[in-house]
């Protein structure tokens, strides 16, 4: 009988892969859990998945990984897709099949599977990064096999007794973890329509946000978040605090029409409160503290990350070369940034640090003024020769003509 290890959310699509598996392979599933920062979404997922038939259900808290080894480095490089999404489902899909690829080492298990589907990103991450670790793995999708729409995968599971979240009525896709949450599918599916309300569960709506104004101050230390208002936390925990802060001042949603993978475009809806809020706070502090050519380049290969972290391609030389040199740029990015939290609002509002470029006395316009403030025709007329000679060129050719 072969063994497949399936990466088990417990959500509908992995429900139902149980059974599916082990009636189209004849095989044991034996399932993996990781816990991302899904909070109670695990409660009781070891029962669940050994009720559908699983032989074994691993549940692993990896959490500490996640932030340190995935989440941290992606906020260092400034990877926000299409300048919006901080990737926190994405984030997630290496590790979860670096550990896909340990445990099926260990059950000696011929393949992997997940439930991603057909035309979701999901798939490639997981699959490009499981051959990356093991080119031998056998990876299967169960839910871009098996040709069911989301009601008939609904029935299936009623069928057989299988309890799962999702609904007709109810039918919406989430994914969860420490960095943020994904909602998808539905009514959500129509750009044109406003999200409801009771989709939202990490933020507070912005006009029932308290009436008055939140004031947070993050202190970094080489680009690692270390104190919330003074208080130093953990990471992990510092994530889960500035979410409450955040979520509960509105802050942290994001709609957005997407460009997938796969070629198509797709509207999502996000939840990331802390990533937000961090990702405004460590990108003032690092244009304070570092020269702006140096901001330049960052800027670009913030994109070019973000890229490959949606796209899949995390194990490879390119991702592991912008690390570098995003590291040499965090030695500098140490200091305070004050934020104000407002009905879905989130606005740097101070930030100092002793790396800081800024020099108040070149930038005065009071007394105390020490710019050079006659080198300026010089550089004027040095900076504007090209374009001088250009447009007198262009002239004289116009007067032979």
């Amino acid at each position: 009988m072969e063994r497949i290890v399936l990466a088990y959310s417990g959500g509908l699509d992995t429900s139902v892969a149980i059974p599916w598996l082990r009636e189209k392979y004849q095989a044991e599933i034996v399932a993996v859990t990781l816990d991302l920062g899904q909070g109670k979404e695990l409660d009781d997922v070891r029962e669940r998945a050994m009720a559908v038939g699983a032989v074994r259900c691993h549940v692993l808290d990896v959490r500490n990984e996640f932030a340190q080894d995935y989440i941290l480095p992606s906020l260092h490089a400034g990877a926000l897709y299409e300048g919006q999404y901080p990737l926190a489902t994405a984030l997630g899909r290496p590790l979860i099949a670096k550990r896909l690829v340990e445990i099926a080492s260990m059950e000696s298990a011929g393949a992997i599977a997940h439930g991603c589907t057909g035309k979701g990103n999901d798939q490639v991450r997981i699959d490009v990064s499981a051959r990356a670790l093991n080119r031998a793995i056998k990876v299967v999708g169960p839910a871009r096999d098996w040709g069911m729409s989301r009601p008939a995968e609904i029935a299936y599971a009623r069928e057989r007794g299988i309890p799962v979240p999702a609904t007709v009525d109810n039918p919406y896709s989430t994914d969860l973890n420490l960095w943020g949450k994904s909602i998808e599918c539905g009514v959500l599916e129509d750009p044109w329509t406003e999200p409801p309300e009771d989709i939202y569960t990490l933020t507070k709506s912005p006009a029932d946000a308290p009436g008055a104004p939140a004031y947070v101050e993050l202190d970094f230390e080489r680009g690692v978040p270390k104190t919330v208002n003074g208080v130093a936390m953990p990471l992990v925990e510092l994530i889960a605090s500035l979410e409450t802060i955040a979520g509960a001042h509105g802050v942290g949603r994001i709609d957005m029409v997407e460009n997938r993978l796969i070629g198509i475009k797709s509207r999502e809806i996000y939840e990331a409160p802390a990533a937000l809020v961090l990702h405004a706070a460590h990108r003032e502090l690092e244009r304070l503290v570092i020269p702006r050519d140096l901001e330049r380049i960052k800027a670009g290969l913030s994109s070019v990350y973000a890229d490959l972290v949606y796209n899949g391609l995390w194990f490879t030389p390119t991702r592991r070369a912008i690390d570098a040199l995003v590291a040499d740029v965090q030695q500098r990015v140490t200091g305070t940034v004050r934020l104000k939290l407002f009905k879905g609002d989130c606005r740097v509002v101070g930030r100092k640090s002793p790396f800081s470029l800024y020099d108040e006395a070149l930038a005065t316009y009071d007394e105390g003024d020490a710019f050079d403030h006659g080198a300026a025709e010089g550089f004027i007329k040095i900076w504007g020769l090209p374009v001088e000679l250009a447009a007198a060129k262009e002239r004289g050719a116009e007067t032979t003509t």
